[in-house]
């Protein structure tokens, strides 16, 4: 007992002097403010991940992006392969309404006709044109608050496919009924595995595969073991969780082929480019 009380004295130092070191906001969950303004090139039109990506898993498919952060993915892989419907979560309602403002970002540019000359960077809403409404994490209250020179029928095309939410996936209980063609996973296994150990990993797994249809796909792109330490003092509970998880991500296909029952995986990224030093991460390809 008094090991213990002396380990857990030990980890609340280490926390303390590891976030006042850094002197800035602490994410615990990955949920950083401007994610994929440091993840991918300044020169990159799109994210480097939607070149490998294919038409088929994504096509008049129902689709779900976990841990969708600004939304900026899941608007664009709505735009250029031509979902029924997608849906981000996040557990950040913060990054939920920036994902809805960067759609109602889209949505203009797409009625307006303009398109960037390079991959638009994030303008977080409160540094937009103060006449805009805030986001909310209502589709239909997006709607209403949509900017008055996007037709109708503009609003009904992207709002009617793409749509967030606020959700903490591993705690939360999925209705039996509601399954999905595709769902992405990318850069997210390590976050739920600090906080929520090897229990939660399993978890996230396991809720994926009873998500999808059969034939379905999941496309899991895992942090290294290495950059779980980089991570491991954001707070008291991933500082825990990190030095009793036992399960490694070169253990997930593993894992996901023999125990969770995905019949085959693909490794669909090997000549990615345009990712970021440290960001050329694998991406595989799960069928149930």
């Amino acid at each position: 007992m008094a090991n213990n009380e002396k380990l857990e004295d030990e980890t609340k130092k280490e926390v303390a002097k590891h976030n006042n070191k850094k002197r800035k906001q602490v994410f615990p969950y990955g949920n950083y403010r401007s994610y994929y303004g440091y993840r991918i090139g300044q020169d990159a039109d799109e994210d480097p991940r939607l070149k490998v990506f294919r038409k088929e898993w994504f096509e008049d498919k129902e689709c779900l992006d976990i841990g969708c952060n600004n939304g900026i993915i899941t608007i664009q892989i709505a735009q250029k392969f031509g979902c029924r419907s997608i849906l981000g979560i996040d557990i950040d309602s913060d990054r939920v309404e920036d994902a809805y403002w960067n759609l109602r970002k889209a949505v203009r540019l797409k009625s307006t006709g303009n398109k960037p000359a390079k991959r638009p960077k994030l303008e977080h809403k409160d540094n937009a044109d103060k006449s805009e409404n805030s986001a909310t994490v209502s589709s239909n209250e997006e709607a209403k608050g949509i900017s008055k020179d996007v037709s109708s029928s503009e609003q009904s095309d992207l709002f009617a496919i793409v749509s967030f939410k606020r959700e903490n996936f591993v705690k939360t209980r999925h209705p039996p009924g509601k399954q999905y063609d595709t769902i992405l996973c990318l850069s997210v296994t390590k976050w739920i595995h600090l906080n929520w150990g090897d229990e939660g990993l399993i978890k996230l797994f396991a809720d994926i595969w009873n998500l999808l249809q059969p034939g379905g796909v999941l496309l899991l792109e895992p942090q290294p073991w290495k950059s779980y330490e980089s991570n491991r003092l954001v707070s008291e509970t991933t500082a825990a969780n990190y030095r009793s998880i036992t399960i490694r991500p070169a253990d997930f296909q593993e894992i996901l082929l023999d125990r969770i029952g995905f019949r085959t995986v693909e490794h669909v990224n090997k000549d990615m480019t345009d990712s970021k030093t440290g960001f050329n991460r694998p991406i595989l390809a799960f069928r149930k």
